[in-house]
């Protein structure tokens, strides 16, 4: 059933549309990630305007982000403390960034800058976090590695303002997670990412989390960055499709239980891998459109 989109001004498959929002939120609920850096690719493979993407992607991701977080908060498994201080972050570097969409589009490279960070932050932190993952599955398998005394003091705690976050377990300075806040905050708003695939992997090998507690601590951050982000696109650049956001965010909220669900289930090394692999073929999806000659050349050119 097709039916068509105002703001994008295209027509698409309901269906296509549920099923992607769907498979976002188990996506974002397995792995305590927003899902923007496959829905907003995905929308543009379907033919979605990148600018419209970026900006409609976002209320999606608020919404998977809250159906996951509530399995979360059931489970004790969201460190609201330390969401604060990555929220006090993102909502200022969502601001920025929105600005610097406006200024993107106005010069017309924003289809190209999107692409080239996507590429660029998909391929080096996938490849990070499937190496780091690997390494600690063969030191789970070595008997010798449980002899080995274990290391759980971070370069985060011998800086200033320091705050003791109970559900983490950890006694460190605020600063580094207010940092990794406000970058997600400025991707949310320039890419339509919920910065999951950079705050969890951030937050587990530079401040020292625990796996599951980054999960649901993410979702929490990522519901009020995303929300923010949405009201500012629709009020300052008017490009939320509210018909496109309405169907993924059906699809996410539904896809997000089932997520939520399944991560209990696993271990934290398994979680990362399969977050690690995911953010690679993104990545190598996008590098391929960015390289290959497309079957209809165009050019702007006036003709003479």
């Amino acid at each position: 059933m097709q039916i068509y989109l105002p703001i994008a001004e295209i027509s698409v498959n309901v269906f296509v549309l549920l099923g992607i929002g769907g498979m976002v939120g188990v996506i974002s609920g397995l792995f305590g990630v927003g899902g923007g850096f496959i829905l907003t690719p995905l929308l543009f493979f379907i033919g979605i305007p990148p600018a419209v993407a970026v900006a409609s992607a976002a209320n999606q991701i608020a919404g998977s982000s809250f159906s996951a977080l509530l399995v979360h908060l059931r489970r004790k498994t969201v460190d609201v403390r330390m969401g604060g201080v990555l929220l006090a972050g993102g909502v200022l570097g969502s601001a920025g960034g929105v600005q610097i969409y406006s200024e993107l589009r106005e010069a017309g490279q924003f289809e190209l800058a999107v692409s080239l960070l996507y590429v660029f932050l998909l391929g080096t932190i996938g490849v990070l976090m499937l190496n780091e993952s690997l390494r600690a599955m063969r030191r789970r398998g070595d008997p010798n590695a449980l002899l080995m005394p274990r290391k759980r003091h971070t370069w985060a705690q011998g800086l200033p303002l320091k705050m003791r976050f109970r559900t983490s377990q950890l006694y460190v300075s605020a600063i580094p997670p207010f940092v990794i806040g406000f970058v997600v905050g400025v991707l949310a708003a320039i890419m339509g990412v919920g910065g999951g695939f950079i705050m969890v992997p951030a937050m587990i090998y530079l401040i020292g989390m625990p796996t599951k507690v980054v999960i649901g601590t993410s979702l929490f951050q990522f519901l009020f960055v995303t929300g923010f982000t949405t009201v500012l696109q629709a009020v300052q650049n008017k490009s939320v499709d509210v018909l496109l956001s309405l169907l993924l965010l059906v699809g996410g909220v539904i896809g997000a239980q089932v997520g939520a669900n399944f991560a209990t289930r696993l271990r934290a090394e398994q979680l990362r891998i399969g977050l690690a692999v995911l953010v690679i073929l993104v990545g190598f999806r996008l590098l391929l459109d960015l390289v290959i000659e497309p079957d209809e050349l165009y050019s702007i050119a006036p003709r003479r």
